[in-house]
């Protein structure tokens, strides 16, 4: 038996329930993970409430989560890359990332072939805060749009997980970072990673205040919002530059007509999915061992805003839907 916090229907925080599970040895090719911290994401809530990611009916009862870190306790028949004593960490499994969820528990049977072991310079909370989050920072700027010395972009959400690893990442790359932020706290935590001009968009207008910055417009917006930011944010574009979505934390945006782009300056708009990514082992493999490295030498600060006991996953869930946390949030069994 093990504790798990599963849901039995859609609604509200109060829908999570902390309970006994039985969990059965690892299968072939399967691993089992006695997890030390679990990483809750948006996602997570999207799943709890039954929104707008849900492709198929859900099947109750259900565990959430798709990320965590831990230690291999055993394994199945089969599995070699990975052994008892491991530290190891994983995102996602073989589909969608918010499909296959269970991380929300003291121990779980993970494909192997999910598992990533950890360098000694990156903790299993720092792991366990960063692979869903870095991964999509990854899939930006690997994939989507790098940034380039000189140039300048804006990132909403700038204190937020995803944001903060954003922030710092373009900095290094030689950005100047715009990012818009919710309070005067989470500017200075924003101002810590690496933004240079943090916007409080609840008491400015934001396309204003950018314009303010950037007189010609940005050269890139990286948006995890969605439906409040989206429209609004192709007023901030230079022409030629790109609108990246890569969240909708308020919902989908709009559909575009795309005659729009053109009359905008020739704008490109593109929507990421993060299962792109980790569903190709050998390149999720290789993003990850970056994102360690970037950890490891310094460049990435991975920020923890909040850490909860698994049983109070219910807690965690409200403070992150009232905007209360900078950073990640950890669960702890």
């Amino acid at each position: 038996m093990t504790k798990a916090v599963r849901i039995h229907i859609n609604g509200g925080p109060e829908v999570l329930r902390c309970e006994d599970i039985a969990l059965p040895p690892p299968g072939a090719g399967e691993a089992r993970v006695c997890q030390s911290a679990i990483g809750v994401n948006f996602s997570d809530i999207n799943v709890r409430r039954g929104g707008f990611y849900i492709a198929r009916p859900l099947k109750f009862p259900l565990i959430l989560g798709n990320e965590a870190a831990g230690v291999v306790e055993s394994v199945g028949s089969g599995v070699v890359d990975v052994r008892p004593g491991d530290r190891v960490a994983y995102a996602g499994m073989r589909g969608e990332f918010f499909e296959q969820t269970g991380a929300y528990a003291q121990m779980r049977n993970v494909p192997a072939e999910r598992l990533l072991v950890l360098p000694s310079g990156v903790s299993d909370q720092q792991a366990a805060a960063m692979m869903v989050k870095g991964f999509t920072a990854s899939l930006i700027i690997n994939r989507i749009y790098r940034p380039d010395p000189g140039d300048t972009i804006l990132i909403h959400t700038a204190a937020g997980g995803v944001g903060l690893i954003l922030c710092q990442w373009s900095k290094h790359l030689g950005a100047t970072v715009i990012g818009t932020v919710g309070s005067p706290d989470k500017a200075q935590i924003a101002k810590a990673h690496g933004c240079d001009h943090a916007v409080l968009y609840r008491e400015v207008d934001f396309v204003a205040a950018v314009k303010a910055i950037a007189p010609r417009g940005v050269a890139a917006v990286l948006d995890g919002v969605g439906k409040d930011t989206f429209m609004a944010s192709l007023d901030c574009v230079r022409p030629f530059g790109m609108l990246v979505n890569y969240g909708n934390a308020s919902g989908h945006p709009p559909p575009i007509d795309l005659l729009q782009l053109a009359k905008r300056g020739s704008l490109s708009v593109c929507r990421p999915a993060l299962s792109s990514l980790t569903a190709d082992v050998p390149a999720m493999r290789a993003a990850a061992a970056e994102l360690f490295d970037l950890v490891a030498r310094g460049v990435l600060e991975i920020e923890i805003g909040g850490t909860y006991p698994l049983q109070d996953a219910a807690r965690a869930h409200r403070d992150i839907e009232q905007r209360q946390i900078a950073g990640s949030v950890l669960l702890v069994p």
